[in-house]
């Protein structure tokens, strides 16, 4: 009789022991992982480890428990990296609104000088024609109007400076922002980087 291939009932029952407590940490594991992600925390070999009392040398050896973490952390690895690109594109969006609202009040601005230039010359052109005809009051109060416009127009023009510059910091910080989405899209597509 070859007892090699027959368990003993000692042996048999410490196989079953064994299987239990197998599955105990199994079920222990799969509820810390519940629980860590009921709580938004980070998933990692080290915290499940320690929320299920198991050894992480446990969770690197039986493949269902490995399978369990790394789907895990795989998932909210995902989760964190949606809401990072959620997070950018919300700040993106801001810097392109800011840079077309620049953009158009220099149009704006560009518009209203080139008014009020035009407006200058013929103001100019009515005072050299009919600066002979009219009395002397009449053309101190359209030379002071002449100043007025003047004045304006080198107030816009200074307006105008002042949307230019912030146009372009607008538009640096859209660039700057195009290069941190790229960078967060090319840790997305490389997992493994360690984010």
């Amino acid at each position: 009789m070859n007892t090699a291939t027959i368990p003993g009932p000692r042996t048999a029952a410490a196989l079953a022991a064994r299987r239990r407590k197998t599955e105990a940490a199994l079920e222990r594991v799969h509820q810390a992982i519940a629980r860590l992600r009921r709580e938004k925390a980070q998933v990692s070999v080290a915290s499940v480890a320690r929320r299920a009392n198991v050894s992480r040398t446990f969770l690197y050896d039986n493949a269902e428990a490995r399978a369990a973490v790394a789907a895990a952390m795989t998932q909210n690895g995902e989760r964190r990296s949606r809401m990072l690109v959620e997070q950018d594109n919300e700040r993106e969006a801001t810097w392109r609104e800011r840079a077309l609202n620049a953009e158009e009040a220099l149009k704006a601005a560009h518009t209203e000088i080139l008014s009020h230039r035009t407006r200058i010359g013929e103001l100019l052109g009515q005072i050299r024609d009919l600066e002979d005809e009219w009395p002397q009051e009449a053309v101190q109060r359209i030379t002071t109007e002449n100043t007025t416009l003047k004045q304006r127009v080198r107030q816009l023009t200074t307006d105008n400076r002042t949307l230019d510059e912030r146009l372009k910091a607008a538009r640096s910080n859209l660039r700057f922002q195009d290069r941190r989405l790229a960078d967060l899209e090319a840790r997305l597509a490389d997992p493994g980087s360690g984010m």
